[in-house]
């Protein structure tokens, strides 16, 4: 036979087995996205001296290229952190800006943080637009009987006979 102080370890042990089950669903999570950079290696890159394949070699493929004007790659690492039932927020942003010339040698090499990256707050109660404000139902049943007319013949859309383009 088990005496009390048994049963109340066993509810004790029970009790924190359950308690650290939950706190551990509580954990934030943290991740990694983009370009993983080490120092050294972008540290190595010098303007004047390298040039694309060097850069490439050095760095491998950017994480985009610009399309437009001037050549530049872009490695962008973004390190984030979401708390239980929260959107994913960056702690840390870092853009490794490499331009080019004409001639493909690295012109300037350029590194950017979390001092560049704008926060946005939409208004979520209504976006404004041009025209008439109308309800659902007016979209929804708006253009009955106005689709398929013909016109002169009097009805929706049409006008009194004679009035049309051929004025019969």
């Amino acid at each position: 036979m088990l005496g009390k102080g048994w049963n109340t370890r066993l509810l004790a042990a029970s009790a924190l087995g359950a308690l650290t089950l939950m706190a551990g669903g509580c954990a934030s999570i943290k991740d990694h996205r983009g370009y993983l950079i080490d120092p050294a290696l972008t540290g190595s890159v010098q303007p004047g001296i390298d040039n694309r394949t060097s850069v490439e070699r050095a760095l491998g493929q950017p994480t985009f290229k610009s399309e437009f004007g001037k050549q530049i790659w872009y490695y962008v690492s973004i390190d984030t952190k979401q708390r239980p039932f929260k959107r994913p927020q960056a702690k840390t942003q870092n853009v490794l800006m490499v331009s080019f010339d004409e001639k493909g040698n690295v012109a300037s090499v350029d590194r950017r943080g979390m001092e560049k990256v704008v926060s946005l707050n939409p208004d979520g109660h209504k976006t404004p637009t041009l025209g008439r404000n109308r309800s659902f139902f007016e979209d929804l049943f708006g253009n009955i009987g106005s689709v398929g007319a013909i016109p002169g013949q009097g009805g929706v859309g049409g006008g009194p006979q004679g009035s049309g383009p051929n004025g019969s």
